[in-house]
């Protein structure tokens, strides 16, 4: 949404044209309860505002509203339309890092007004106000905000206030998610259902949480305690905030651990610095199009950007090497897999990352290294990093080979598919540069190639003796050509596979 695609400006527009209908009814009501409309907007603005707490030490983290109990409290004390007036301040305030700044706030109270004017109906529906002891108007009197009910002596349905609180929890997730969904599938051209899928499986038990929080907040300024015994709910939910920084910060720490590993690979491969934050660009590109969880997806991504770590322990001078190399030094680096597993093996935050990098080099059919693996055998993440690997190592200019236009790499792979990649992933590839372009994220080689969304790729070219290809042995820049899997060092020589007009091959 950086540069908000016209798609993506349909979306805020009418998602700011339904808030106004929402809301549109209790700006023409005379009755509507306003004392307590302001109350709960100044304590919900109040919230979004306050995010360095002195009690937590650090910045609130971003992502699923932290103080969306005050959204939700007023949800269930309020008609559907007063609600979502509530919700308008609040989102306005929001912190936003990605410009455009403004229309991204206009965004988030737009999209909050009409979640919230969806949860109070389905509130009203299921008979919630009637549950918590009163008609919406009715609980606050005169002033908007004493506490107790018009008669001071009704009291909330237990348990079965619960189920509405809960299904009004519930629609603001799924309308809070399904908007999200919308404007990322217009703004950033993803499938519909895998901008959706992830975020509403990692927050719908939090949003429950959440209205069980509004609801206590609801039910305690109802009571004779009225508004200061329903701000005491928020102190639960300022230590949750602090729970959740030091979950962002351990996860701050993990990714400086990553890009420390990544510098020092590159510092000693110099032919290939760079390398490693694009292939897991790459393999974000292809898990996204294969439509994986959004957890999974960051491994994967983590994975590509580790899979060459073993390098590490691979002697330098075999790594600048600018002559052929003999047979021992390639048995060598090819235990550079096996020595990156090593490494990472006590780091339990990689997870399946981890089998990704000892097993990148496999084959399908089954002439890789280190373990010779085929078909399925080889890990879903490891067939994903093979396939940015390569890509990248011939769409960059290497002391070795020239860079390859994308076409061309792409038509190089598909060529490939089925004996050293897995086709699927190689589809995947190539239908996600052609939706979203390939612009990496890095630009230390000088001759990295930026390229558009375009068309399908060029269609494969015969291979003519001495051409490229993927499927030799220890060919390279002085024989047969170069493959596409020659990413960690120089190669110089006659080709040596067995595939037609073969040259490099699956090299480290």
């Amino acid at each position: 949404m950086r540069e908000l695609p016209p798609g993506a400006r349909s979306c805020v527009l009418c998602a700011v044209l339904a808030a106004c209908a929402c809301a549109a009814p209790a700006l023409a009501d005379p009755g509507s309860p306003w004392a307590a409309v302001t109350l709960l907007a100044v304590v919900y603005l109040g919230c979004e505002l306050v995010r360095s707490c002195p009690l937590l030490g650090s910045r609130v983290p971003e992502g699923i509203g932290s103080f969306f109990p005050v959204l939700l409290a007023a949800v269930f004390l309020l008609p559907p339309a007063a609600a979502a007036l509530v919700a308008v301040p609040g989102g306005l305030a929001q912190t936003v890092t990605e410009r455009p700044a403004p229309v991204r706030r206009v965004w988030h109270a737009a999209q909050q007004a009409v979640a919230a004017w969806a949860a109070g109906g389905v509130y009203g529906l299921l008979g919630g106000p009637a549950a918590l002891g009163g008609t919406a108007t009715g609980t606050f009197g005169g002033a908007g905000g004493g506490g107790g009910s018009s008669d001071g002596s009704a009291l909330a349905d237990f348990p079965y206030v619960l189920l509405p609180a809960a299904a009004a929890a519930v629609v603001l997730c799924l309308v809070l998610t399904a908007l999200d969904g919308v404007v990322l599938a217009a703004a950033e051209h993803r499938p519909a259902a895998a901008a959706w899928r992830g975020p509403l499986t990692r927050s719908l038990a939090p949003y429950c949480v959440h209205g069980l929080a509004g609801l206590m907040m609801a039910v305690l300024w109802r009571s004779p305690y009225g508004l200061p015994a329903a701000l005491l709910v928020l102190l639960p939910m300022y230590i949750s905030c602090w729970v959740f920084a030091q979950y962002h910060r351990e996860r701050a720490a993990h990714q400086a651990t990553i890009r420390a590993l990544v510098q020092a690979v590159d510092i000693k491969d110099r032919y290939t610095r760079g390398h490693s934050e694009r292939v897991g660009q790459a393999s974000a590109m292809i898990a996204r199009e294969l439509g994986m969880a959004e957890d999974r997806l960051e491994t994967v991504r983590i994975a590509g950007i580790l899979h060459d770590v073993g390098k590490l322990g691979v002697p330098t001078r075999l790594l600048r090497k600018d002559g052929p190399l003999t047979a021992e030094e390639r048995r060598v680096i090819e235990l550079h897999p096996e020595y990156g597993h090593e490494m990472v093996r006590g780091i339990g935050f990689l997870g399946e990352a981890r089998a990704a990098i000892l097993h990148h080099h496999e084959r399908v059919d089954g002439s890789g290294y280190p373990y010779g693996l085929a078909g399925e055998q080889i890990p879903v993440l490891a067939r994903v990093v093979a396939v940015a690997d390569a890509f990248d190592a011939m769409t960059s200019t290497r002391s070795y080979s020239r860079a390859r236009p994308v076409p061309t790499a792409l038509a190089e792979l598909e060529r490939c598919a089925g004996a050293q990649f897995d086709p699927a992933m190689v589809r995947a590839l190539t239908g996600a540069v052609g939706r979203h372009g390939w612009h990496p994220v890095v630009t230390s080689d000088e001759d990295l190639q930026v390229i558009p969304a375009a068309g399908p790729a060029a269609p494969p070219r015969q291979a003519a003796p001495g051409g490229t290809g993927a499927t030799g042995g220890t060919g390279g820049t002085g024989g047969a050509g170069t493959g596409p899997v020659a990413p960690a060092v120089p190669r110089s020589g006659p080709g040596t596979g067995p595939g037609p007009g073969s040259g490099s091959g699956a090299g480290p």
